[in-house]
């Protein structure tokens, strides 16, 4: 018996931290919005509304930068925590109705319909209307969905119905929808692969698509392969969802790729706290901290280390920015960092020895996670202990 079509679904929140923003904020719909740091310091866009961007206005950008693009942008002050919730309420809800889920990242997730069209009528690009309309009627977000056979395919899709629209890619016409899209929608293909590709006259995917795998590994090395396949529509078509293991990872892909120390220690920093306001919310102790760092060229590097449990910030920082040192090579230009925590005790159930400067220490990272709920992220940040 034939193997079922791989049914993959990639839904993807249009312009997220704006969209919750709007939500508290009505007035800010319809205008060039940025929700990310202070432009008096090294504060970066996190998230540009439609608008903004049609100023040239992208994420990961400086916002003294964005500010000199689009004068009248509006800069609301980052949330982090808050989207977080909303993300994992929505995966939560996804799980109702989707087979097997798995989170991307804070606004994008997969979803696996094969082998499942009888239980939506068998009418699933009806389905990923309902499912938008879903998302619209409880959450009031905006989203986009594509429906293809693999992940990377679904992922390219979606990028072109957005915003909130929706697009199906039927088993067999892989190729076809692909081959008049720039090399720039592939995933992982940045300004300097694009810049190799194109100096060899590889403008659109149908251009790749002409090309055998050896012609692609001789200009790109073993990328070529990776490149070769997703113009012909294959990929990933497995979902990762195992709800058993207990984890809690952040990662920022950048815009432009960072050499500056400083900067990077800084984007570490603001992971740092991401994820450990989570681990506090959850009532856990980290004891495995793993720093990821990928380079421009695609290579990645994982390192990690067992500590005594913690919740606190700095002890955090302290792991990761030694993980990063030990594996940064300061010739290389850094496209992505994440940090990523497993390994957790339960902080309630912990027999400890009283401490009082500890219980004091504990109320303080109490009232600092709530400030920053409130206020925004770069409000205040978490002292040594």
């Amino acid at each position: 018996m034939a193997a079922p079509t791989k049914q993959i679904a990639h839904l993807d929140l249009d312009c997220f931290f704006v969209s919750v923003e709007r939500l508290k904020d009505p007035t800010l719909i319809g205008k060039p919005v940025a929700v990310g740091g202070a432009p008096g310091g090294r504060g970066v866009v996190a998230s540009a509304s439609y608008e903004a961007r049609a100023f040239g206005v992208r994420s990961a950008m400086s916002t003294a930068r964005a500010l000199r693009l689009c004068h009248h942008l509006i800069v609301v002050r980052s949330r982090h925590h808050e989207y977080g919730e909303i993300s994992e309420k929505l995966s939560a809800r996804m799980e109702q109705i989707a087979p097997v889920v798995e989170r991307a990242s804070i606004d994008e997730m997969y979803m696996d319909f094969t082998g499942c069209e009888s239980l939506y009528d068998n009418d699933l690009p009806g389905f990923m209307r309902t499912i938008q309309k879903l998302v619209a009627d409880e959450f009031h977000l905006p989203c986009s969905i594509a429906l293809a056979t693999s992940k990377t395919l679904a992922k390219i899709a979606v990028g072109t119905v957005k915003p909130n629209g929706v697009c199906v890619v039927p088993a067999g016409q892989e190729e076809q929808f692909l081959a008049p899209l720039s090399i720039a929608v592939i995933p992982g293909v940045g300004e300097k692969t694009e810049e190799v590709l194109r100096a060899r006259q590889f403008h659109n995917i149908g251009d790749l698509q002409k090309a055998t795998e050896e012609q692609l590994v001789r200009h790109l090395g073993a990328s070529g392969r990776w490149l070769h396949a997703v113009a012909h529509g294959r990929g990933s078509d497995t979902l990762s969802a195992d709800h058993t293991c207990k984890s809690i990872s952040r990662e920022e892909t950048f815009g432009q790729d960072l050499r500056s120390l400083p900067d990077l220690e800084e984007e570490l920093h603001a992971l740092v706290e991401d994820v450990s306001a989570t681990l506090r919310k959850k009532g856990w102790r980290v004891c495995t901290i793993q720093l990821k760092l990928r380079y421009a060229d695609f290579t990645t590097v994982t390192r990690a280390r067992t500590i005594d449990p913690t919740d606190d910030d700095p002890v955090v920082f302290e792991t990761v920015k030694s993980l990063f040192h030990a594996a940064y090579d300061k010739r290389q230009a850094v496209r992505l960092l994440g940090v990523h925590l497993s390994n957790f005790d339960d902080a309630s159930q912990m027999e400890l020895p009283l401490n009082p400067r500890r219980e004091h220490r504990e109320e303080l990272l109490k009232a600092v996670d709530k400030i920053r709920a409130r206020f925004g992220d770069d409000v205040i940040h978490v002292g040594h202990a």
